[in-house]
């Protein structure tokens, strides 16, 4: 969390060529053997806005999982949501030269998800909606829009990489702890 605030405050503030030297560029990948942009765009954000979404989310899941699933697990789901978020965006985008990524949203999404199967029942605040809102019903519907928007592909947010990140936060738990799905499933039954 540390190295992506620094960085991307020196990115947006003081050093842009780091934004631009670790943009994920789908076009550029192997073209240009761009390999390690598969990681380091997800250590710069666009805006302090954008930054500030994706760490306020990080900081109040990613801590409580690492804790549950310990550190080593949580270091390969996040590394794993990164780079399932970005080889989707490579796989749509691969052949536009005017695309680029960045951001960890998709890692972000990852961990998210990864918290909502082994916590189901907490309820997620979403700014600005002022309702709690219970983690599945949430898992539900952002899946559903991501993949909606995803089909749109307006604006500047790469809702693939969101949509991506959190199937790998799915798929991290079916590989790594089958069980889960198992309570999953016996909570939702209970609710």
């Amino acid at each position: 969390m540390a190295v992506t605030v620094i960085v991307s405050l020196l990115g947006i503030y003081r050093m842009p060529g780091i934004i631009d030297r670790f943009l994920f560029r789908p076009y550029f990948f192997v073209r240009k053997n761009q390999y390690s942009t598969m990681v380091t765009s997800g250590f710069i954000h666009a805006d302090v806005g954008h930054l500030l979404f994706n760490m306020i989310t990080f900081y109040f899941f990613a801590f409580p999982l690492e804790r549950y699933i310990g550190t080593a697990p949580f270091v390969i789901l996040y590394l794993v949501g990164l780079v399932a978020s970005h080889s989707c965006t490579w796989f749509k985008h691969r052949n536009n030269p005017a695309y680029a990524s960045l951001g960890a949203s998709g890692a972000v999404s990852a961990v998210l998800f990864t918290y909502i199967v082994y916590f189901p029942t907490t309820t997620l605040m979403i700014i600005p909606i002022p309702v709690p809102i219970p983690a599945a019903l949430f898992a539900v519907g952002y899946v559903a829009y991501s993949y909606w928007a995803s089909n749109r592909s307006r604006g500047r947010i790469n809702h693939d990489a969101h949509l991506c990140g959190a199937l790998s936060g799915i798929a991290f738990v079916a590989a790594t702890d089958p069980g889960a799905f198992t309570r999953l499933l016996e909570i939702i039954g209970q609710g």
